[in-house]
């Protein structure tokens, strides 16, 4: 289960900054009331938090990315 709350939230990180890219339109801070907003900083924490646990998918072994030969 916390795999899946950890991808979502990178995937929430991933449009925001593809929104900031492409558009220069800040969603997070948008929605929250601006970058320093606390509400906003709590979001950017737990993105930053659950794209690090992110990393420990890759090395992990599972079932989904095995295929019985």
């Amino acid at each position: 289960m916390l795999d899946i709350i950890a991808l979502i939230l990178v995937i929430i990180g991933g449009i925001n900054w593809g929104s900031i890219g492409i558009f220069q339109f800040d969603l997070v801070a948008w929605i929250f009331g601006g970058q320093a907003a606390l509400v906003s900083r709590i979001i950017y924490t737990l993105v930053g938090i659950a794209a690090l646990w992110c990393i420990s998918l890759l090395f992990r072994d599972n079932r989904f990315t095995h295929t019985d030969e």
